[in-house]
């Protein structure tokens, strides 16, 4: 468990709004170092004066997480200037909607590069530095929060890749968090699985790939987006008040953090349709207009 944060370094993708934006700014307040990561320039421009106002030390660095390279270059930059991060916000990531099937190989490309590679490379890259940092000091701690979704743990239809690319993360994680129990105790990590909160998210079209400007939306694609702009813009949980949780489940190295509890009994059902081998259930029990009007609008398409 982590109770200190003064003086601790964490590194934050996605810090240019939603919950990475909101986890800088506690960690402002708790007068951490922060290192800021966004693909957006202007995002991240406005984040790092915001930070840097509150006179904590910030270093702020454009990156596709996507990529390799950069992330390569990130890291060495960060341990240059502050060493091994104590913290690591694995939180960029993209939306995306559609039949499955209607998806193209760039759309998957994008989504899961971002998605799922994102936190690989952020993984890979911190997770020996932080364990280096670890042998060397008995009373250093550190902890990894990788940012999945409620989409990780439930199959929402019209949202393949997206589903895929959470549930990538979930399982990464927990696979993370056993690989950690074998080699030390003075490292751990949370999966974060929000439902839907006002972050941007369904905005992530903005940071397409230019090279995907020629693709034009399919319906299911279009009807995708317009539920979801709903779906999010009509969320009561807010992106502050998912980092707090964020922050409190570090201090009591808590695994799982989820936004909307409740969201837990669609999950409970998956689980045991998978024991009991029955079909996957009709997604839409509980609101059978929605799932009705999808379908229609499918049909009609």
């Amino acid at each position: 468990m982590i109770q200190d944060f003064k003086g601790k370094t964490a590194v934050l993708t996605g810090a240019g709004s939603g919950f990475g934006l909101e986890c800088a700014r506690i960690g402002a307040k708790l007068g951490m170092n922060l290192v800021l990561v966004d693909v957006q320039q202007d995002a991240l421009d406005k984040a790092t004066a915001e930070i840097e106002a509150t006179g904590v030390p910030v270093l702020s660095r454009r990156v596709d997480v996507s990529s390799k390279e950069q992330m390569e270059s990130l890291a060495a930059l960060v341990e240059q200037r502050f060493g091994a991060p104590h913290f690591v916000f694995n939180n960029a990531g993209v939306g995306s909607a559609g039949l499955v099937w209607e998806n193209s190989v760039r759309d998957w490309e994008w989504v899961l590069g971002v998605n799922l590679w994102g936190v690989i490379h952020g993984v890979r890259l911190f997770t020996p530095m932080m364990l280096a940092a670890a042998s060397k000091d008995p009373n250093w701690r550190g902890h990894i929060v990788n940012t999945a979704s409620m989409a990780g743990l439930l199959t929402p239809p019209n949202m393949g890749i997206y589903n895929v690319s959470k549930h990538a993360v979930v399982s990464l994680t927990e696979t993370l968090y056993q690989d950690l129990k074998l080699v030390s105790d003075q490292l751990s990590t949370s999966v974060l699985c929000p439902y839907f909160v006002p972050t941007g998210i369904n905005q992530s079209h903005r940071n397409r790939p230019a090279e995907m400007a020629d693709e034009k939306a399919t319906q299911s694609q279009l009807i995708g987006q317009a539920m979801t702009d709903k779906a999010v813009g009509s969320g009561k949980v807010s992106a502050a008040e998912v980092a707090q949780l964020v922050f409190d489940a570090i201090s009591a190295d808590r695994f799982y953090i989820f936004s909307h509890p409740r969201a837990l009994g669609n999950v409970r059902a998956r689980m045991e349709g998978i024991v009991n081998q029955t079909n996957p259930a009709d997604p839409f029990l509980e609101r059978p207009e929605i799932g009705a009007g999808l379908r229609a609008a499918l049909r009609r398409a």
